[in-house]
């Protein structure tokens, strides 16, 4: 089938968006239709306002339509993710329909713990650690929310039609999701006797059928490096997002040992298996990792090869009791079993192998103790061989040019030195005029940031800045400590003239919403802020820069990679900490202007931005503002900004999706049930633990998920909040979760 005209398309849908064509997202569009003709790689940098969601899609198209093979697309964020499928696909599918002779189709690929399982719904699997919870929430509504909620779950899964958590409108705690999933490793798979009804297994075979499979940077390597044909068959591949893959890519392939996780393991396979040496080794391990400093292993003490070759051959004991006789005997129970089982046992060989790329550290975690952990020190070759493979691959962002040059970034993906693929580097610009529209502010006269937190002249250059610009102000701080602090000075200096918002006090979609909203609002945060948040318009007119984003100086990983870099003769300090931190500013950097009429600045407030020798690498990293150090003129500039400021831009509220992806209401979206209202908190939120208030219906949460053996990452994850934050409400109700944290992407 022939492919049609890119111009054409692309016009038809910038016309259908409401939007203007740009020469940088024309160049972008043509330069991965080039590289998908030449069977070659594309690194991208587009700025932001580029347009560069639809320069890849309608190229993604057209090779779907011509190939008859979907193009993957995948995001780093969930907010990406939901602008694709809740906004440009829908519209641009409506837009060049006519052209096509069809309507492009699209679905959204996610992980299996993210819809409900039938087979533990009628009773498969064993329940959670709490016995019967399932028929108590069935017979007893009143009991309590979870009992509620897992009604919900179960007049839910009577009228949905793909069993998507996403469609859950309002959603349930992860204690009562898990009462409905599974994991990748606790699926039975192709055994599963009600395997035909399988909501996963609906959706993969669905998303097989579409013109764009748009997933995340972790399911999409996972894909790739296990082979699972969890994505189907495809040509071409969109990394959005790519300055954040490599990051994803090492978490994913991370592993982890605690002495609760072995604990864990072998409670669950107690009831079909002798498993009292695995918990005797669990209790070996943990006396003699606590007594290991923490820190990175430069090599395995002989008391740590002992306790882990006690754990790892303990478990392959119970994983030959736990081998079912035949296929039909692996029942839910068991499956369930040897996954925690196989998990314990394939980490402590991996820890044992000492790979030569694997670093091996201890860390303290507050609630879960003494934790191993193992990563590799590069996955620039893991990429170069199984992500970098029989297919073309776009690499797209707005931070990719580092100190002025792709080098650094095509590095770490495994595009460099011998054997490395062809490629391309395009930096297509941005259509932004930056040193008209922003400053760049360096607070030179400040000193340099310590190791004692954020000082009073910090603060107080803050407050300056904030009374200059009447509010309008994202904090982005380079630890969650100095945002909490900073919230908290700035609450008392400022009273009730102006809120502050820290992340972490709510759901950060929440907090950047009521951001945009209220232009005398300042909102302070770390980590997703630097790169999660986008509010044009007037409500964001200063963003501040604490310091430099450096990795932690005992962070393990950085450190082995810059020592591996300077005994090849290299700048270790420069490969790894400076190029991180130039990603980290250029990101930051970027929150300030989003559209073609903001204007704003952006202050430093780390005076070695202009003093250290590494300065100019940074400063080449970050959009060409205009540069100062002037102070007075600073203030007087925000001062104008505030006195002249239109109205803050519309708030757009967040979109319900079906199971494709498709915005409930629009022509591919299907009508899908919504829950009802979820039951009301018994008293408001008064109960407040490091500037996050806790309702008592929470703190029920907490102590559900403690009893469910959740993680604090786990508690984190579904309270969107820092796991600082749940370690210290933890400790004020007198919890102490011990499970271990587990992710799944099948």
């Amino acid at each position: 089938m022939a492919r049609p005209d890119l111009d054409a398309l692309l016009h038809a849908a910038v016309q259908g968006v409401g939007g203007t064509e740009r020469p940088g997202q024309v160049q972008m569009a043509h330069a991965v239709e080039h590289a998908i003709e030449a069977d070659e790689h594309l690194l991208v940098q587009a700025g932001t306002g580029t347009g560069k969601s639809l320069a890849y899609l309608i190229p993604a198209v057209a090779h779907a339509y011509e190939a008859g093979k979907p193009a993957v697309v995948a995001t780093a964020t969930l907010t990406l993710q939901a602008q694709i499928v809740d906004r440009d696909m829908p519209r641009l599918a409506d837009a060049i329909a006519p052209i096509l002779g069809r309507k492009p189709t699209y679905a959204l690929v996610k992980g299996r713990r993210n819809y409900l399982c039938q087979h533990k719904l009628v009773g498969g699997f064993p329940e959670e650690e709490d016995e019967g919870l399932l028929s108590v929430g069935q017979v007893d509504a009143n009991r309590s929310r979870l009992g509620a909620e897992v009604v919900r779950l179960r007049e839910w899964a009577e009228v949905t039609r793909s069993g998507d958590r996403d469609e859950l409108v309002p959603g349930v705690s992860e204690r009562a999701w898990r009462q409905v999933s599974v994991s990748a490793h606790e699926c039975l798979g192709s055994k599963c006797p009600v395997v035909t009804e399988c909501f996963v297994e609906q959706a993969r075979e669905a998303a097989r059928e579409v013109d764009v499979v748009v997933t995340n940077h972790s399911f999409m390597a996972i894909d790739s490096f296990e082979g699972r044909q969890m994505l189907p068959e495809h040509k071409l591949l969109v990394v959005d997002e790519a300055h954040e893959l490599v990051d994803r890519v090492t978490s994913t392939v991370t592993d982890e040992l605690t002495a609760s996780m072995i604990a864990a393991a072998a409670k669950r396979a107690g009831r079909l298996a002798q498993t009292e040496p695995v918990n005797e080794a669990s209790v070996l391990f943990q006396g003699i990792l606590d007594d290991l400093p923490e820190g990175r292993l430069l090599g395995l003490p002989d008391t740590l090869t002992l306790a882990l070759t006690r754990v790892r051959d303990t478990a392959r004991a119970v994983q030959t009791e736990l081998k079912p006789a035949s296929p039909e005997d692996n029942d839910g129970a068991r499956q369930v079993a040897r996954a925690a089982i196989d998990e314990i046992h394939e980490n402590a060989e991996r820890i044992l192998e000492q790979r030569e790329l694997d670093v091996v550290w201890v860390s303290r975690d507050p609630r879960r103790g003494s934790v191993l952990r193992v990563a590799p020190m590069s996955v620039a070759m893991l990429l170069r061989d199984k992500v970098f493979g029989d297919r073309t691959v776009v690499m797209t962002s707005a931070t990719l040019e580092l100190g002025g040059t792709f080098d650094a970034v095509a590095g770490t993906l495994g595009l460099r030195g011998e054997g490395s693929p062809d490629w391309q580097g395009l930096d297509v610009g941005s259509p932004f005029d930056y040193p008209r529209q922003a400053i760049a502010y360096v607070a030179k006269h400040l000193p340099a940031p310590g190791r004692d937190g954020i000082g009073d002249a910090t603060l107080d250059e803050i407050e300056a800045l904030i009374r200059a610009s009447g509010g309008r102000a994202l904090g982005l701080f380079s630890s969650m400590r100095a945002a909490v602090a900073a919230t908290e000075a700035m609450r008392e200096r400022f009273g009730d003239d102006i809120a502050f918002l820290c992340q972490g006090e709510d759901q950060t979609a929440t907090l950047v919403r009521q951001f945009a909203r209220e232009p005398s609002t300042c909102l302070f945060g770390t980590l997703s802020l630097w790169q999660g948040v986008d509010v044009p318009g007037s409500s964001c007119q200063l963003v501040i820069i604490d310091r430099i984003p450096f990795p932690r100086p005992d962070d393990p990983l950085a450190s082995a990679r810059s020592q591996a870099i300077a005994r090849m003769g290299g700048n270790g300090f420069m490969a790894v900490s400076a190029t991180h931190a130039a990603l980290r500013l250029a990101q930051g950097a970027g929150r300030l202007v989003r559209r073609g009429d903001d204007r704003g600045v952006v202050a430093f407030l780390d005076s070695r931005m202009m003093t250290a020798r590494y300065a100019g690498f940074l400063q080449r990293s970050l959009p060409p503002f205009w540069p100062t150090t002037d102070r007075a003129m600073v203030l007087a500039a925000l001062k104008r900004l505030d006195e002249t400021a239109p109205e803050p831009l519309p708030v757009h509220e967040p979109a319900l999706r079906g199971m494709a992806g498709a915005v409930e209401g629009t022509s591919m979206g299907d009508t899908r049930p919504v829950a009802s209202a979820p039951p009301q908190a018994r008293s408001p939120r008064t109960a407040v633990t490091q500037g996050r208030a806790w309702s008592a219906e929470e703190d029920e949460e907490l102590r559900d998920g403690v009893d469910a053996g959740l993680s604090v990452e786990e508690l984190a994850d579904h309270f969107e909040v820092e796991p600082d934050v749940v370690a210290a409400r933890l400790s004020l109700l007198g919890l102490e979760a011990s499970g271990a944290a587990t992710l799944s992407f099948d």
